[in-house]
């Protein structure tokens, strides 16, 4: 059987208030020239379809659309909920996703309860995002409402996983799993909170049974098991400017047979904008500004020196493709201006003080003049 395992495509994607929903839409089309080109048989979708819960009509018509032409080429596809995704919004759409081939689980669903579905040749285990607080219901189901949580994140799903395990077969078995394996290498733009050790799992805790492991959740692409064969196919696209620009990603190609380990190969290829951290010292900015202009991505400019709000906004405005700029004031000068006791400051220092904490710079004179007409027409008009 040939698979294609992508996850994380946090349609909907907004980065420094940018929608990134058209250039995730493109990689899809990318995605589906591949199933054509390779002979899929089955896609895989390992979580974080959408970047929250509430997304735009574009990106619902992104993800719709491309279930829709792989169902006009006759390719079925598996689907689970990540953590970014409305698992109540997946369920409430699965029937209508069905028509089209794909199979989804927005909510945990334990063996016998649709947590194993049938594929070509084979089964496979399909395991939604769990936090911890719904591991104590999946529990309470395991082993009765009387039960008490005492163990770690990384036991219970032990017990999720070895329960999915009793209703897998003898053939091709696959897992489809959203979550943090415990030495996996973060890809940057995670949600930190749902990717440290207390929700990490072991890697000895898959069933040996199984083929393969198609895992969402981390945006770097690598492996994280060889037995069984575990990985994460990483984002689609470049999601944060704490990614690396050269760390892979994107979607990859396994060749599963009964009986012999699969074969995984990465696809090479970049989809989406890059994403660059430009940091210059401020006396070297304008010799930097052409690379700047130059760039083909998104761009964030860290500059080391002091600021002002005049420099920022004009970066903003010759360079469309800038979408963030921070000053960072040199340790050696952090200590020059000295700060008024905050109970003693009136509003003009607490302006000063906003301006020197947000742009590292004194605020500009004129709008100094201009914050205390304002200020002090409301304080006449509050004495009328």
């Amino acid at each position: 059987m040939r698979i294609l395992h992508t996850a994380d495509w946090h349609l909907g994607k907004l980065l420094k208030g940018t929608e990134r929903t058209g250039e995730i839409a493109a990689a899809l089309e990318e995605l589906l020239k591949l199933v054509r080109s390779e002979r899929i048989e089955l896609v895989l979708v390992a979580g974080d379809l959408f970047d929250r819960p509430q997304v735009t009509t574009e990106a619902e018509a992104a993800a719709f659309g491309f279930f829709y032409r792989l169902q006009e080429m006759k390719v079925p596809a598996l689907v689970i909920a990540g953590n970014h995704d409305s698992r109540e919004r997946l369920e409430a759409i699965a029937p209508l996703l069905s028509l089209a081939g794909v199979t989804v689980r927005g909510e945990v669903r334990l063996a016998g309860r649709g947590g194993v579905v049938e594929v070509a040749g084979g089964k496979a285990a399909m395991l939604p995002f769990l936090s911890e607080r719904r591991l104590v219901r999946a529990q309470m189901l395991l082993e009765g409402d009387g039960t008490l949580w005492k163990g770690a994140y990384s036991e219970g799903m032990k017990k999720v996983f070895a329960n999915l395990a009793t209703e897998l077969g003898g053939g091709i078995n696959l897992m489809l799993a959203h979550l943090t394996v415990e030495g996996s290498r973060l890809g940057g733009g995670e949600f930190e909170f749902h990717c440290t050790n207390s929700y990490a799992v072991e890697k000895s805790a898959f069933p040996q049974q199984l083929a393969y492991v198609a895992l969402g959740h981390i945006h770097r692409q690598q492996q994280v098991s060889e037995a069984p064969v575990a990985w994460y196919p990483g984002s689609l696209v470049q999601l944060d400017f704490g990614e690396g620009e050269s760390a892979p990603r994107g979607a990859l190609i396994v060749e599963v047979e009964a009986g012999v380990p699969p074969k995984v190969h990465p696809v090479e290829a970049r989809w989406g904008k890059p994403l660059r951290t430009f940091r210059v010292r401020v006396e070297d900015l304008d010799r930097r500004l052409e690379e700047l202009q130059t760039f083909p991505g998104w761009a964030k400019l860290v500059i080391e020196g002091r600021g002002n709000p005049r420099l920022r906004e004009e970066l903003f405005r010759r360079f469309p493709q800038l979408l963030d700029v921070i000053f960072e004031v040199p340790e050696a000068e952090r200590g020059r201006v000295q700060a008024p006791v905050p109970e003693e400051w009136d509003w003009l220092e607490a302006y000063g003080e906003y301006s020197r904490e947000t742009y590292a710079a004194e605020p500009d004179e004129s709008l100094l003049r201009a914050f205390q007409q304002v200020y002090e027409e409301v304080h006449a008009g509050e004495g009328l």
